[in-house]
């Protein structure tokens, strides 16, 4: 077997994106995908949105870079963004404009009447907000898609059911076996496996990052007014809740991050009962059905940020995991990012204000 450049194991967003960014960088690309389809897991099932603050401080640079490319080629669709505080949440209020001014976020503060007429039939209690006039909803499915026909017009070479089996290095190369009996080659070994990541380490034999899957459920329901077309997406500054508008109805979820094994998720009951009694808690709308429910995996290593580069012991391995929720708002700059990583290549602009130091899988060698 000629072996290829660079074989990247995992086609949702994280894969997809650094593979079409590697091909356009001439290697010869193959991307693995254990499912029957690309972006069958987190990608598939995210209500993502771009949203600045969305990550903390450090996430900010991958978010504030890639909003160009996303806007340009058509994935967003304006929304804003609010925070909310009920009273007693003032000092969360204030240190989160003093954690998030600095990084260049565009943000501002609301009082209780402002809140009011964005939010129509908000309950009293509610009077403090974090307006993001920036935030967009993100056309997901189209830029997975973008990208998984920007790699193949490269050379990019995509396998489907092909779960990685066995990796051993043999001069100088991988053979990468699959479950299905077929075997690949290549130089380089990118980690690419959200949820599986760390499994993917070990067999390569390299030290796990510490990534670890949590469950994430959301719900779509008709409510009672209906909800309007220009509603924007509703956070709460305690971390509880969030919902926003998707063809008429509302997408709901409690917020939750439920530790898992790397699995196909399922929503549980009990996480939709509780967004939907903690809407209750803002809003005097009724709840008139739960018409839908899913639920996807977000995967964080211990301190919260991505896993982007050459693993520091491994030779030929290299990781592109780690992105939690925030992978898709991120992708045009984190796979540039990665593949001047990987291919030693200069920073252009998109990627000359990030400090890929903060991304290294240095820091858990």
């Amino acid at each position: 077997m000629k072996p290829y450049d660079f074989a990247v194991i995992g086609a949702g967003i994280a894969g997809a994106s650094l593979a079409a960014e590697l091909a356009q960088g001439g290697a010869h690309v193959l991307l693995l995908e254990a499912e029957d389809r690309p972006g069958y897991h987190a990608t598939g099932r995210s209500a993502a949105f771009w949203e600045e603050c969305y990550g903390g401080p450090e996430i900010v640079p991958l978010t504030l870079a890639s909003g160009s490319y996303l806007r340009d080629g058509g994935f967003l669709r304006e929304r804003g963004a609010l925070y909310i505080g009920r009273e007693g949440d003032e000092d969360r209020v204030t240190e989160f404009m003093q954690r998030f001014v600095p990084t260049g976020a565009t943000i501002q503060h609301l009082g209780r009447a402002d809140l009011q007429k964005r939010v129509p039939g908000i309950r009293y209690e509610w009077s403090d907000a974090i307006w993001e006039p920036v935030c967009a909803d993100i056309d997901v499915a189209g830029l997975h898609a973008h990208y998984l026909a920007l790699g193949r017009e490269h050379g990019v070479v995509l396998e489907c059911r092909a779960r990685v089996s066995g990796l051993e290095r043999v001069n100088d190369a991988w053979t990468i076996d699959l479950e299905s009996g077929s075997q690949f080659a290549a130089r380089t070994v990118v980690n690419a496996a959200g949820a599986w990541a760390d499994e993917l380490a070990l067999l390569a034999g390299a030290k796990p990052a510490g990534i670890a899957p949590y469950r994430r459920t959301v719900a779509q329901v008709r409510v009672d007014p209906p909800v309007p077309d220009d509603l924007p997406l509703v956070l709460d500054i305690r971390g509880r809740f969030y919902f926003k508008p998707e063809s008429g109805r509302l997408w709901l979820s409690p917020h939750d991050e439920e530790p898992s094994e790397p699995c196909d998720a399922a929503p549980e009951e009990l996480a939709v009962a509780e967004a939907i009694a903690r809407l209750e808690e803002v809003v005097d709308w009724r709840v008139e059905a739960v018409e839908h429910k899913w639920a996807g995996l977000r995967s964080f290593t211990a301190d919260r940020r991505p896993v982007y580069g050459y693993d520091p012991v491994v030779e030929g391995f290299a990781w592109f995991a780690g992105q939690g929720g925030f992978g898709i708002q991120t992708s045009p700059a984190a796979a540039r990012l990665g593949r001047q990583l990987l291919l030693g290549e200069e920073r252009d602009a998109l990627t000359e204000t990030l400090d890929a130091e903060l991304y290294s899988p240095a820091r858990f060698a």
